[in-house]
């Protein structure tokens, strides 16, 4: 057999099989059917995006916005929320493409207020949000409870009860259509501290909308905390429109409340009874 650089020895023993190359296998002395064995596993491919990859909001006014957003329940531009809240309730979907990112932003803004202690601004951020339209409250309530602020979520609940009729009207139906029962009750026992005749335009717009449950549990709510004469001074205001209503949420609270409506209706001359 000639030399060769790779065999010198003509005598030496048949040649082995060639190692393993690369640095995975530096230092070992093994054949093909053992290097094998020593291969690693491939590596998963990268996952796919969470998000549609919009960018966050940006500047001062949302400084840090593009990773706390993610971390606290931001979703990005268009994307549906979904999977269930801390109270149960099914996750909303964002109403209208700009709602996610305004809301993961408005929950930045937060989050960075609060950790500086400034709380005052803090709140005016939940007034100016409490005026949005009223699509975009579930998805505020989902994302203030995930980012640790349930307290703010309870500010900006009696914020939003001070709005118009029709605006806190639109709300409690907004919390209602997704499910958040017990948000939407709260809301509408903090309303009736409004004047009588601002309950009954609620309730005539609840009522309007479809929503004759929430407007029988605003008019409880309101039988529960007046008086029967001021009970009887919301049914003129409205009309005889809600009387039926009124005197089914009278009902629900006792059979005594609905007597002492009916008196008052009464004397009060209200028609339709």
């Amino acid at each position: 057999m000639p030399e060769s650089p790779r065999y010198p020895d003509a005598s030496a023993p048949a040649p082995r099989r060639k190692k393993p190359r690369g640095a995975r296998f530096a230092g070992l002395d093994v054949d093909d059917e053992e290097a094998a064995a020593y291969a690693p596993a491939p590596l998963p491919g990268p996952p796919e995006p969470a998000h549609s990859g919009v960018p966050a909001p940006r500047g001062a006014r949302f400084g840090g916005a593009a990773a706390e957003a993610e971390e606290h329940g931001g979703r990005g531009r268009g994307r549906a929320w979904r999977g269930r809240g801390a109270d149960g309730a099914a996750d909303p979907v964002a109403p209208d493409p700009a709602a996610g990112q305004a809301v993961a932003g408005a929950v930045a803004q937060l989050l960075r207020l609060r950790a500086e202690g400034r709380s005052g601004e803090a709140h005016v951020v939940l007034c100016e949000v409490a005026a949005w339209p009223a699509p975009r409250l579930p998805l505020l309530a989902l994302a203030l409870h995930r980012a640790g602020l349930a307290a703010d979520w309870t500010t900006l609940l009696w914020e939003v009860s001070s709005l118009p009729p029709a605006g806190f009207a639109a709300a409690a139906g907004a919390l209602a259509a997704a499910g958040r029962e017990t948000d939407c009750g709260l809301l509408l026992r903090q309303g009736v501290a409004r004047p009588a005749a601002e309950v009954a335009d609620a309730a005539l717009a609840l009522d309007g909308a479809g929503r004759q449950g929430q407007a029988r549990d605003l008019l409880g709510a309101f039988v529960r905390v007046h008086t029967p004469q001021e009970a009887a001074e919301l049914a003129r205001a409205a009309g005889t429109r809600l009387l039926p209503l009124l005197l089914a949420a009278a009902r629900e609270v006792s059979g005594e409340a609905e007597w002492d409506l009916v008196h008052a209706l009464r004397v009060a001359g209200v028609p339709g009874l």
